[in-house]
């Protein structure tokens, strides 16, 4: 291939075939903008329903509906051209019925043109899952701490530690026995983070877990540092947006208050200069 040649996104058994191998970048994204910055770098990029905390002010994930996954699914899609792009299934859209599931799947997939949809849950939903992939809809399973259960779960706690180290496990073995082709591992302790990693045959995907993982995914507000409500231990930030973009505003405001901007730089004079410049 050369230089200039353009690289197609990867598929779904793509990402499978690199288990073991060199990890796995990705990101979550919302906007065309933002998609564009990362698809030089992502092997795949999830249009996440975290997009319900850091753009739309919601307290948690459970009131994100089709409708908003599919809007930003839509703009990621535009900003993509060699990452492959999943969509997260929002709560409510696929617990009833494996029916239920296809259906919204397939219009996920016909409205966004993803290549994949990613579910939360492991035993309880493997019947779902195989459902799905039995039906040409490529799943990515998601296991650990699953924010649309958080109600259930008790918080934004560690899972799998002791006893509940077995139902991690199994949780895991179940969604990559059902056809998923990778697995989010979040919130885990490292070391079951790296035993579900040797014991099941797809890529784990961990946010929270293992460097041992066979890649990693954050939320890209938060390693960007433009969502500061709260920061989990798990985060790395590379930058500090956030705080860079709210200077940037204070600094305009001031500036306009005080009639420096706009300057003479950034103003149209009365007739058009020689040349035809505007």
């Amino acid at each position: 291939m050369s230089a200039t040649a353009k690289k197609t996104a990867p598929l779904p058994d793509d990402i499978r075939a690199r288990k073991g191998g060199v990890p796995l970048v990705s990101l979550t994204a919302y906007t065309t903008p933002m998609a564009e910055l990362m698809d030089p770098h992502c092997d795949f990029v999830l249009v996440g329903d975290s997009v319900g905390m850091v753009l739309h002010g919601l307290s948690s994930t459970l009131g994100v509906t089709m409708e908003m996954m599919i809007l930003h699914g839509q703009a990621v899609r535009r900003g993509l051209r060699r990452a492959m792009m999943v969509v997260d299934m929002p709560f409510g859209s696929y617990e009833q019925s494996p029916q239920q599931a296809f259906a919204n799947a397939a219009r996920l997939m016909a409205e966004t043109g993803c290549a994949a949809v990613k579910l939360e849950g492991g035993v309880a939903m493997a019947d779902t899952i195989a459902f799905l992939v039995a039906r040409g809809v490529p799943v990515m399973a998601h296991v650990g701490l699953t924010p649309q259960s958080i109600n259930t779960l008790g918080g934004y706690k560690v899972q799998g530690r002791g006893a509940a180290a077995d139902r991690l496990l199994a949780d895991a073995r179940a969604v990559a026995e059902a056809g998923a082709f990778a697995v989010v591992l979040e919130k885990l302790p490292a070391a079951l983070a790296d035993q579900v990693t040797q014991q099941v045959p797809i890529p784990t995907i961990g946010i929270g877990a293992s460097a041992g993982c066979d890649g990693q995914i954050l939320v890209v507000d938060d390693m960007l540092g433009l969502f500061t409500a709260f920061r989990p231990k798990f985060v790395k930030r590379y930058a500090s947006l956030g705080h860079q973009a709210e200077a940037a505003i204070e600094e305009y405001a001031a500036e306009v208050r005080e009639r420096s901007f706009p300057g003479p730089e950034h103003v149209f004079a009365d007739t058009t200069p020689a040349g035809g410049a505007q």
